[in-house]
């Protein structure tokens, strides 16, 4: 179909069109995806292959100080006199041998290691008054991963340290000089700063972000929950038993709950943030607007919003709207209402609150990054189309909105994401209330998936599902976040407002 075509085509089938050549698309998609995964295992595999052979060809070349490198760390290096190098990996195989075979079981990552597939075996027990205490099914779970890491940052050490063999053995043949420690100390404050500014942000996410990531993921594979509290009791792996309870289909259970808490909590995402985005927009051009008088003034209400903190405002607020709160005792006493509105006992008026009250927490920030993006747009744009003949919704849909898109796309999409997990105004407001005995785990009729995981994890202790619950929203937002960043504008045509 020609430009022209599809130019004719009205807007009905225009999408119909859109929709099927994305269904169209997706199969190949889809396949692209599966073979960019093939080729990063492949990757992987020829990488290992690839390492695995120069690892026998440099003990097959190298010297005798580099053979005796892969057993002792660092003595190559100390033998042709980089005395800094060399200690620093004598001192990191050390530390590893000291911590993997420490003569105190207790203190040992082979004991954590040997443990990992049972998480224990000797539970607590009384013996007359004292107790006698076993296996801490926690520790083992967490130091095992631990340990697991150390292996895997040995392994990379000892490569490392194999390869300046190999390549201090090749330079010396070559005839030229090795650095000295006061060289490699002046490369780490020079070309090499970059690395020495990243080491400790690196191991700091390694051991505060992506090592309780893992723990999570792990934990969702046990049976981790009030009745297995260690040290008392033990928990055990259950394999994928946890996924399935929080994912079947049967009425009043866990499944059925998270069904339910899901779909609000997208609607909830939806709306809080496109109403907070057009509305704050709204306001944004309307004290914009040429011949509106005070806008400092009014700009500045709509910001007093923003300097008071949340847990102040929306506490007085969810007071407010309760059932002996100042709403509903001004509407009684007027004899607008005969009995208390059921603002936080419905769950269709206490959502609709919720988004209304949220509209209001919202709209200034949205009405600041409009006025700013607002002021930018060339006000020439403006002028052409006044002169063709065009009024304000036109001017706005072909002009202030493509352009606001463009801009604000990434932002949009952060928004929603944070939305999906907005603990703040809905904990503060309902606590995720009113509760409802068709609902499981202890969840509300406004509970998101982030107030859901709170419950199970302070109230219920049922920390097994609530790393499910944390695996399951991770999935949501990654996928929402992949599929949307590819249709924003400023994605899309990256070149258009250039």
């Amino acid at each position: 179909m020609t430009d022209l075509e599809y130019f004719k085509l009205s807007k009905p089938e225009k999408m119909l069109r859109s929709v099927g050549g994305f269904f169209a698309r997706l199969p190949g998609g889809i396949w692209n995806g599966i073979k960019k995964l093939g080729l990063f295992i492949v990757a992987i595999i020829r990488g290992i292959g690839t390492n695995l052979a120069d690892l026998v060809t440099t003990f097959k070349n190298g010297d005798w100080k580099t053979r005796l490198s892969y057993l002792i760390m660092g003595f190559g290096s100390c033998a042709r006199g980089q005395w800094g190098r060399g200690i620093l990996f004598f001192l990191f195989q050390t530390v590893f041998n000291l911590y993997m075979f420490f003569p105190n079981a207790q203190f040992s990552g082979c004991y954590y290691l040997g443990k990992l597939s049972t998480l224990g075996t000797v539970e607590t027990y009384k013996e007359g008054r004292r107790t006698v205490y076993g296996d801490n099914s926690f520790f083992i779970l967490l130091y095992g991963v631990l340990t697991l890491f150390f292996i895997v940052a040995f392994i990379y050490t000892w490569r490392m340290n194999v390869k300046q063999n190999r390549i201090s053995e090749e330079l010396l043949k070559r005839g030229h000089k090795l650095k000295t420690t006061k060289d490699d100390v002046a490369s780490l404050m020079d070309e090499q700063f970059h690395k020495t500014m990243l080491a400790l942000p690196t191991l700091g996410v390694t051991i505060f972000t992506i090592l309780p990531i893992l723990f999570m993921i792990l934990v969702a594979f046990t049976n981790f929950d009030a009745t297995h509290q260690p040290p008392s009791k033990l928990f055990t792996w259950v394999g994928w038993d946890n996924f399935h309870q929080l994912l079947n289909t049967d009425t009043a259970s866990y499944g059925d709950t998270f069904r339910h808490v899901l779909l609000w909590t997208l609607i909830w995402a939806f709306f809080a943030t496109f109403l907070n985005y057009f509305l704050g927009m709204l306001v944004a051009i309307m004290i914009n607007k040429k011949g509106i008088k005070l806008k400092k003034m009014w700009r500045t209400i709509l910001v007093m919003t923003i300097a008071i903190p949340q847990f102040v405002s929306l506490l007085y607020v969810s007071k407010m709207f309760a059932a002996d709160g100042l709403i509903n005792t001004y509407l009684m006493k007027w004899g607008w209402i005969s009995s208390p509105l059921p603002f936080w006992t419905d769950p269709t008026w206490a959502r609709v609150t919720i988004i209304v009250i949220n509209v209001w927490i919202g709209i200034p920030y949205l009405m600041l990054i409009a006025t700013g993006i607002l002021m930018n747009i060339p006000a020439d744009l403006y002028e052409s189309a006044r002169i063709d003949g065009a009024n304000a919704f036109q001017m706005y849909k072909k002009i202030t909105l493509p352009y606001m898109l463009f801009v604000t796309g990434p932002y949009l999409l952060t928004s929603f994401t944070g939305n999906i997990n907005n603990f703040n105004v809905i904990f503060l407001l309902s606590q995720g209330k009113p509760l409802s005995l068709q609902l499981s785990g202890n969840a509300g009729h406004t509970d998101l998936l982030i107030t859901w995981l709170y419950k199970m994890t302070v109230n219920d202790t049922n920390y097994k599902l609530a790393a499910v619950m944390g695996i399951l929203v991770f999935v949501v937002t990654a996928v929402i976040n992949l599929i949307v960043y590819n249709m924003i504008p400023s994605v899309k045509n990256e070149e258009d407002f250039q």
